[in-house]
């Protein structure tokens, strides 16, 4: 709603939510609902209006130095500039200024969710015309590209230019080196796995479970060698109860690749825009030696699809050490830039997993302590940790003492007290 130009309508709704929580005696949310009404307030105060057009819009301008682009897009929404991104790329064959933004324009709108009424680049394209066209199928309505002859457009045009010169100036360098070591890298790999082409998109696939508790599948995406958050993907098993990887991996890559085949079914019959799903990678990679590649094998297989599946094996203590792909294991140099990019990639799709399985299984342990217990509903748990501040404190608590507590009756302080000296017994 924001980046949509809609921050009146977000602060209100913001607002009624803090209202809310402030009478329902939850004073920890409605401080946090406060804190992001100032956020928002201060963010609106330095915002700056470009134009007096309410029309959405969407600026890109370009710097070029030796061997590398910088493109600068300003996002602007409700005639304020709401957002900016910058994109630092080589230029190793120095093409024509108007080829690269021809090249961006349609990378850029393939890849995001939303197309604005107006988009402005510094100068005419060749193909204009049908990249308007289809940006319009995209939106749904007419999508207009323009270039600034003169006027406010013309001069926020040099503002991002220049915008655009200073991150190349700034930060090319760096950028730069970063991309080619990361180009390096997939290269390695390509030749390593023997692939095709070089595994662009990767997406990696972690399970986490204690003993069966809260089963948890995630998957993470790199994107030319670099984490993309926006893709990140987390499943709660329901297939599973026990701790069964292999059938939890096989669940998670059922569920994300039936999802992704109906939206390429959907977009290709113009029912819905380009959803997370439907772009599949060019390498996936799980963690875990023979077993788990194989059951991925499996599931693309069944499911027509042929996309090379790799494990990500660990040592004995618990650090990366290789790579298994047809059934055989193949170690990398630990210095080279292949195995420190597969390390980065099995270390974060642990951690984005144990995260998620942490935070599940600390909601189910709070909830069985309190949540079986009847009588026992929102209001009155917020009452009882206010009263009490801790659940062995009301674990320990009499009837008098649970009664007392506001919104509490004796009949269901009676239900709580008799609920804990029942599971006393049966721990003893």
């Amino acid at each position: 709603m924001f980046l949509n130009g809609k921050e009146d309508k977000l602060i209100k709704l913001i607002e009624e939510k803090m209202y809310k929580a402030s009478q329902e005696l939850d004073f920890e949310s409605a401080a946090k609902y406060r804190d992001q009404i100032n956020s928002l307030n201060t963010i609106l105060e330095k915002q700056k209006i470009v134009s007096s057009n309410l029309v959405d819009q969407d600026v890109i301008g370009m710097a070029k130095g030796v061997d590398e682009v910088c493109i600068q897009v300003f996002f602007i929404r409700a005639g304020k500039v709401v957002g900016r991104e910058h994109f630092i790329m080589s230029d190793i064959f120095n093409e024509a200024r108007k080829e690269i933004l021809s090249s961006f324009i349609k990378q850029f709108y393939l890849g995001t969710a939303y197309v604005p009424k107006e988009i402005f680049i510094e100068e005419e394209i060749d193909d204009i015309e049908p990249i308007s066209r289809w940006l319009s199928e995209k939106r749904g309505s007419k999508v207009t590209i323009r270039v600034p002859k003169r006027g406010e457009k013309s001069q926020l045009m040099e503002m991002v230019k220049k915008n655009a010169m200073d991150m190349l100036n700034q930060y090319g360098d760096k950028f730069l080196r970063k991309q080619r070591e990361n180009e390096r890298a997939l290269e390695e790999l390509r030749q390593v796995l023997d692939l095709e082409n070089i595994p662009n998109r990767i997406e990696a696939y972690d399970i986490s479970n204690t003993s069966g508790i809260s089963p948890v599948g995630s998957m993470i995406v790199f994107e030319q060698g670099e984490a993309k958050k926006s893709d990140y993907r987390r499943f709660k098993i329901k297939s599973v109860d026990n701790p069964d990887d292999y059938k939890s991996m096989a669940e998670v890559l059922n569920r994300r690749f039936i999802r992704g085949l109906k939206e390429k079914e959907l977009i290709k019959e113009n029912r819905i825009k380009i959803k997370g799903f439907s772009t599949f990678p060019d390498l996936v990679m799980v963690d875990g030696g023979k077993g788990q590649v194989n059951i991925a094998i499996g599931v693309l297989k069944e499911l027509g699809l042929n996309i090379p599946v790799c494990g990500l094996v660990k040592d004995d203590f618990h650090n990366t050490r290789g790579i298994i792909y047809n059934n055989e294991e193949i170690n990398l140099d630990e210095d080279s830039l292949g195995f420190k990019l597969i390390y980065k990639i099995q270390e974060e799709a642990h951690r984005f997993a144990i995260s998620y399985h942490r935070s599940l299984r600390s909601k189910k342990m709070f909830k069985s302590e309190l949540d079986d217990v009847k009588g026992i509903g929102e209001k009155r748990k917020k009452e009882l940790f206010k009263h009490f501040h801790t659940i062995d404190n009301i674990k320990s608590a009499s009837i008098e003492e649970l009664t007392n507590v506001k919104g509490m009756n004796r009949r269901v302080a009676k239900d709580l007290y008799n609920h804990f000296r029942k599971k006393e017994a049966q721990d003893d």
